[in-house]
């Protein structure tokens, strides 16, 4: 069975003149993989796959197995406010080989707990490993302890992403379920509290500009070395704040353009930040010697 730990990156989508920058993204895969990383989301929030047409989002995914070539995991987002849909794209994730979905709950629709249930047992059935993504702050639904512990017992169910940023949730989560499902920080500045409560690893907004560095971060707290850990999550604790200056990844898409690793194109509604925020964004990167 796939097992998940350390600093898994949520991957920006680069664009040009419209469409996807297909070379910046191989480099940027690159980079990722040089730097250490334990694996690498396509087409979660970070990668907007909500801008994505369905071709673009499985070409995007497509692309990213390619390019990875089995160094690291590839765990390939794949969720929607349809099950239907879910269950196509997670399909089509499977045949191209990816070595996991990561699906967010249906957002929208605020189904219940139950629905909640019955969707991910659907896409359960697919055969590919998949990590749930609770993140009720975008999807306006909370997936409660007592679900994951009712879905942990699937053995195609191997993970979630938890993204409340709650600390007694996590709590929660590991008492119902213990090692029947592996825990992922879904915000990097709970990453360190999460392993400390028994998590293995973050799926990482901010590794797409510091990947080697929160890499060390994880991979320290793992090994119980919270001296060195710590130390990492203090350096880069003021941009992780301003990684949500704005929608997230308008701030991460633009310090790696900054980085000049890719334009800074987005698509609608998503648009660039505005001045001010930019100034402090890039002024913390030339502090630190990003740029």
């Amino acid at each position: 069975m796939l097992q998940l730990q350390g600093t898994i990156v949520a991957l920006i989508t680069p664009f040009k003149d419209g469409a996807v920058d297909e070379a910046a993204y191989r480099q940027l895969i690159e980079f990722q993989i040089a730097s250490g990383v334990d694996g690498i989301v396509p087409c979660g929030t970070t990668g907007e796959s909500a801008t994505l047409s369905h071709e673009e989002h499985r070409r995007v995914i497509q692309i990213c197995i390619e390019q990875v070539a089995g160094r690291v995991p590839v765990i390939a987002g794949t969720g929607s406010n349809s099950t239907e849909e879910a269950i196509s794209l997670t399909e089509n994730a499977m045949k191209d080989g990816a070595d996991a979905a990561l699906v967010v709950t249906p957002y929208y629709v605020k189904p219940s707990q139950e629905g909640l249930y019955q969707h991910y047992m659907e896409l359960a059935k697919i055969g590919i490993p998949i990590v749930l993504y609770n993140v009720p702050g975008r999807c306006g639904v909370d997936m409660v302890p007592a679900t994951v512990a009712r879905l942990a017992v699937e053995k195609n169910i191997i993970a979630i992403k938890d993204a409340t940023g709650n600390m007694s949730v996590a709590s929660e989560i590991r008492r119902l379920c213990g090692d029947t499902i592996t825990l992922l920080s879904g915000d990097d500045f709970t990453a360190l509290p999460q392993i400390l409560l028994g998590g293995k690893g973050v799926i990482s907004v901010i590794a797409n500009i510091i990947p080697s560095e929160w890499s060390a971060m994880t991979h320290a707290a793992l090994k119980g070395d919270w001296q060195s850990a710590v130390a990492i999550h203090d350096r880069y604790f003021h941009i992780n704040n301003l990684l949500y200056l704005d929608a997230n990844p308008i701030p991460v898409k633009t310090a790696v353009s900054l980085m000049g690793k890719c334009g800074g194109d987005f698509r609608l509604p998503l648009c660039r930040m505005n001045e001010g925020n930019h100034g402090k964004l890039s002024a913390e990167m030339q502090r630190l010697g990003l740029i």
